[in-house]
């Protein structure tokens, strides 16, 4: 699972750097902010409509645009899946 998650945010990572023509990832990169923000957004309602209505496949196709656009949201904040996954150890760090 980590080292798909860190292959896509690899390829976006170098999107970015290299853009390619006609690629999607660069298409969201030059839309900036409010693009990639609304994709999110639309994705996160569809992930939600498929949890209620349209079955496991669904969900999981959903599921994963929906961290597709959070990597790319990702990406064009300057962050990473890392410093996501530091803030899930740091709140289950048992106290």
């Amino acid at each position: 699972m980590t080292d798909t998650l860190s292959g896509v945010f690899q390829t976006i990572k170098d999107r970015q750097a290299n853009p390619k023509a006609g690629s999607y990832t660069n298409k969201l990169l030059d839309a900036g902010i409010d693009e990639i923000t609304k994709k999110v957004g639309e994705e996160a309602i569809e992930v939600i409509i498929a949890a209620q209505h349209q079955g496991n496949e669904r969900l999981i196709s959903e599921l994963a645009d929906l961290t597709y656009h959070c990597l790319v949201l990702m990406a064009q904040m300057g962050l990473s899946p890392d410093d996501v996954a530091a803030e899930l150890q740091r709140r289950h760090v048992p106290r």
